[in-house]
């Protein structure tokens, strides 16, 4: 990361603990490249690590494993229980998590993947990692997910799956995809990086589509340090994920093609390394038994965000659907009017030591993207989107103090700019004249 005396913190402080923050010097601070003045800074995100999840970590250690062992069966076991699927399968992170599943799903060079380009880059790549075309669908008027009415008409012969992105943590619609996908058999990887602990319906975000994919980043609802996961109800999904995760090396005697005896292995297909150790898997562990916890926090802080913004004339709060209950990842606010002033508020919010952050740029404007061809302003909705979104802090270890400063803050200075922006228009409409 550049040195800058004057660069958004958000990013730098996201992956410290607080406690290890609030101990750094003035001088340590200032050669980050983050200025003194903010030891009270509110990041966007942060992590949330215990004494208990120390001590996990450390038993670890301790242990004969430290990688491809017992605790990374269990949690893999953990994660299906929380999610209601028969099999969980985890990653070195939540992008080799997608590569592997769009892998399981038989993608390959000149396919094509379906998905919303409000997402995280890795949602598309893992496409491009097999020699697949993304294809970027708009999101639905008023929402943060791929609008389902959209998809079938850019289904071609090349389809081999549809990404769904549950953004922010609100489950996209699978189920109506799921019907849109069988009649065409093709297969459904939803990307709930943001969306563990979710429910649509009463139905737990996990066992919905073919195979689900879940994220670990420091950031996320709980913790591996980094991680991923693929949960999947379908035997065949996770013998090809298993192999995947380790170079494609199969050791299942019903699946090798011979057998000379019980230390025998085949790679039967080209897989990659993308193990996870013991060590994280103990983290994830610790972490995953604090998920509902953390959860209830998360809606805690949201439910005062939405009761503080919602009847701000400026603002517009996070959609709402009945029958689902998110998780909860980002809190996005949207600005009103043809001119949102996001840079200006973004400043000034840093200025009184609360990070944001802005999820995301849309992924065909990414220059990769628009070197592949990719033209700007291919999705409308998600283009007004871009222009107005800010994520602001949302975390558990927030204290309501942090909470009732943050919406202190982004009301006065909300307020402010749109009170100079008025009268900016008033005074050009009596020159005018």
């Amino acid at each position: 990361m550049k040195k800058a005396s004057f660069t958004p913190a958000a990013p730098i402080l996201a992956g410290f603990h607080q406690k290890n923050y609030v101990k750094w010097s003035a001088n340590k601070i200032v050669k980050q490249g983050i200025h003194p003045l903010m030891a009270n800074f509110i990041p966007y995100a942060k992590q949330q690590v215990d004494e208990d999840d120390i001590a996990a970590v450390t038993a670890v250690l301790r242990s004969d494993w430290l990688t491809t062992g017992p605790q990374v069966a269990s949690f893999e076991q953990a994660l299906a229980d929380t999610t209601r699927a028969k099999y969980a399968v985890v990653f070195s992170s939540g992008t080799a998590a997608l590569h592997a599943a769009y892998f399981a799903a038989g993608v390959k060079h000149g396919d094509e993947v379906i998905t919303t380009p409000l997402t995280f880059a890795a949602t598309a790549n893992a496409a491009l990692y097999l020699g697949a075309r993304p294809v970027f669908i708009d999101i639905a008027p008023g929402s943060f997910n791929i609008n389902q009415a959209l998809i079938e008409e850019a289904i071609t012969s090349r389809t081999k799956v549809i990404a769904p992105v549950d953004m922010t943590g609100l489950p996209a619609p699978v189920e109506e995809i799921m019907e849109i996908a069988r009649g065409y058999g093709i297969i459904v990887v939803e990307d709930a990086a943001h969306a563990l602990g979710a429910n649509f319906n009463g139905k737990p975000v996990g066992s919905r589509a073919d195979m689900t994919v879940f994220s670990f980043h420091p950031v996320k609802h709980i913790t591996c340090g980094e991680g991923g996961a693929v949960t999947t109800n379908n035997r065949r999904y996770y013998d090809k994920l298993l192999a995947f995760r380790s170079h494609g090396m199969v050791r299942e005697p019903s699946l090798l093609m011979e057998n000379h005896g019980p230390w025998y292995y085949e790679m039967q297909q080209l897989g990659y390394n993308y193990r996870i150790t013991d060590i994280q898997c103990a983290l994830g562990l610790s972490q995953l038994k604090k998920l509902t916890r953390f959860l209830a926090r998360r809606r805690e802080i949201a439910a005062r965000y939405n009761e503080a913004f919602e009847n701000c004339p400026h603002l517009l709060t996070p959609p709402v659907v009945p029958g689902v209950e998110p998780a909860w990842h980002l809190y996005v606010l949207r600005l009103a009017g043809d001119n949102p002033p996001r840079g200006e508020l973004i400043d000034r919010l840093y200025k009184n030591s609360i990070g944001t952050q802005v999820h995301y740029l849309p992924v065909y404007r990414h220059p990769y993207y628009r070197d592949l061809g990719y033209p700007a302003g291919l999705c409308p909705n998600v283009e007004d989107y871009y222009r107005r979104a800010i994520s602001i802090p949302l975390y558990p270890a927030m204290g309501n103090t942090d909470v009732k400063r943050v919406i202190k803050v982004v009301m006065e200075e909300v307020n402010s700019l749109y009170e100079r922006l008025l009268s900016s228009d008033v005074e050009n409409i009596h020159h005018s004249s």
